[in-house]
């Protein structure tokens, strides 16, 4: 069963308000979100929405990371997409949520009641726009992801996995391309097998050519150093930080 957790109830110092569905809010469109905001907590494992439910909330991951999947009528279960801090969970105007949700660690969301949400995004400009922005940007991502399972070798694969952490987890205007970087890995590698279409063997070869060739160096289980991102980056298949 989700709990709540215990957040500051000041928006100002929110990990994600510069990247969130908020962060084009005026200060009296926050002053609305932080009146209807609550915040829900779910374990590593638990359950956060399944296919084919009413939705019932719409929200942001402000801590942790969950996946979105997809159950076939064989049993199969197929990895879609993952859902990092800043990323919104729901979809304003749509009752029933289409694919199951799962907490891989501990995630923390910010939930708004879909209903009031809807009326939010219908009355204020800022927080469609920057909704658009975003649906927008998964869309692209969906089609690199796309053409990283349909053409990409394993260890592109993998250098790109690694890489889209770094993106995603680093503000771009700090991301310098001959630096170190360190991040923390959100899936084990039999989930980031799923994922990406390999075996689990596969993804631990990846790892440890990459490390070999000294393009990473882990520091315990499942945090990485990248010595230099752009050479990574090259290992991708693209020169694009």
């Amino acid at each position: 069963m989700s709990t709540a957790m215990s957040f500051s109830s000041d928006c100002t110092h929110c990990p994600i308000r510069h990247r969130a569905v908020c962060s084009n809010c005026e200060p009296d469109e926050m002053t609305q979100l932080e009146q209807m905001k609550y915040y829900r907590s779910f374990e590593a494992g638990q359950p956060i929405m399944w296919g084919g439910d009413k939705m019932e909330f719409v929200g942001s991951v402000v801590v942790g990371t969950a996946t979105i999947e997809r159950l076939m009528e064989d049993g199969r279960k197929q990895t879609m997409g993952l859902l990092l801090p800043s990323d919104f969970i729901g979809r304003p105007g749509r009752e029933v949520a289409i694919y199951d949700v799962t907490a891989v660690t501990d995630v923390t969301l910010c939930c708004f009641r879909r209903g009031q949400f809807e009326q939010l995004v219908a009355t204020k400009p800022n927080v469609a726009q920057r909704l658009l922005e975003m649906a927008l940007d998964e869309l692209d991502s969906a089609r690199d992801w796309m053409l990283l399972l349909g053409r990409k070798t394993a260890r592109e694969k993998i250098a790109t996995f690694l890489m889209m952490i770094v993106r995603r987890t680093t503000e771009s205007n700090t991301i310098d391309a001959a630096s170190q970087s360190k991040i923390k890995l959100p899936l084990t590698r039999d989930a980031m097998a799923d994922y990406m279409g390999l075996t689990l063997e596969t993804v631990s070869r990846q790892f440890s050519g990459l490390r070999k060739d000294g393009l990473i160096e882990m520091d315990g289980k499942r945090s990485i150093i990248i010595p230099n991102v752009s050479a990574l980056q090259a290992e991708a298949g693209s020169d694009q930080i």
